[in-house]
């Protein structure tokens, strides 16, 4: 398993993560959890950004995604 593939499925988790956070701000009606969800949901979402810039580095140096 190459280090890209790794990295992508870390990815698939954090955006699964972030849906189910998002549906747990959505459905919870105490305010302050609801509060807690949306924030961690946001924290997630920025890990998501530089997590997918950090993939981009990885297929431009990793030889098996470059073009022969």
């Amino acid at each position: 398993m190459t280090v890209g593939s790794q990295v992508q499925g870390l990815l698939i988790s954090l955006q699964s993560i972030d849906a189910i956070l998002s549906s747990l701000a959505v459905k919870t009606e105490e305010r302050e959890a609801r509060e807690a969800f949306h924030q961690s949901a946001l924290k997630t979402r920025t890990i998501i950004k530089e997590i997918q810039k950090r993939k981009g580095q990885i297929e431009f140096e990793e030889p098996e995604y470059q073009e022969t």
